[in-house]
């Protein structure tokens, strides 16, 4: 990154409401250890990544006594009522602590499977354009639309479709801009890549490996669990 700062952010502050029952996704156990900590060691091991910082739900109770032990040097910040604040928040964080930041990493709480060589794939690939990128995958599978009833209407091309996924990484003077353009128009943005889009920016894909899957439901933990455990065979 010749020199460049890049500083990762995980926004955890939602409240899993797919993942169903009465514990959050990022706090579930996968290989005995809480979802969340395999995210932020994984982009902690990249040695471009400077800092971390989590942005929680501002009643979480949970990551001090469970996380912060085992992870002194991240950063906690509140989050908001939707991502696109709880992201803002992060950044602003980051803004008043490190002034000169140059890019920032933002990585979904809930993806705890992400390759170290992917996300060093993502930042060489990105570290000498302007619009940022995405980690994703073409889509492969024949895509179907359908109606409220579930009948389908349409078959939808896959050309060109990519699954989205995190990490994504953007100048973050940028993003932050790009997010506050989305919240003062009431636009909806999904991701950081869509606020972007909604700026006028091309984000890149950056392809990754399958395995990068997002917890959302309890069976998922199985899969995951399956993929680290794969990773650990001789």
């Amino acid at each position: 990154m010749n020199g460049q700062r890049i500083h990762a952010l995980i926004p955890a502050a939602g409240r899993s409401v797919r993942f169903g029952g009465t514990t959050l996704k990022q706090y579930a156990h996968l290989s005995g250890t809480p979802v969340i900590a395999h995210s932020i060691s994984a982009v902690s091991r990249h040695h471009s990544v400077v800092s971390v910082t989590v942005a929680l739900a501002p009643d979480d109770g949970i990551f001090e006594q469970l996380i912060r032990p085992d992870f002194p040097a991240v950063k906690t910040v509140p989050g908001g009522d939707t991502r696109a604040q709880t992201v803002m928040n992060g950044l602003d964080f980051i803004l008043q602590n490190h002034p000169a930041s140059d890019w920032v990493l933002v990585h979904d709480a809930a993806r705890p499977c992400v390759r170290l060589t992917d996300i060093d794939i993502l930042i060489k690939t990105l570290s000498a354009t302007s619009h940022g990128g995405l980690l994703g995958v073409p889509v492969a599978d024949t895509m179907k639309q359908v109606d409220g009833a579930d009948r389908i209407t349409a078959t939808v091309a896959r050309e060109g479709l990519w699954h989205a996924y995190t990490p994504q990484m953007f100048r973050i003077g940028r993003l932050r801009a790009a997010l506050q353009h989305a919240i003062d128009n009431d636009l909806l943005v999904t991701d950081e890549a869509s606020a972007m889009e909604l700026a006028g920016v091309q984000p890149r894909m950056v392809q990754g490996q399958r395995d990068n899957i997002k917890i959302t439901v309890p069976a998922d933990l199985e899969l995951a669990a399956f993929y680290l455990q794969a990773r650990k065979q001789p």
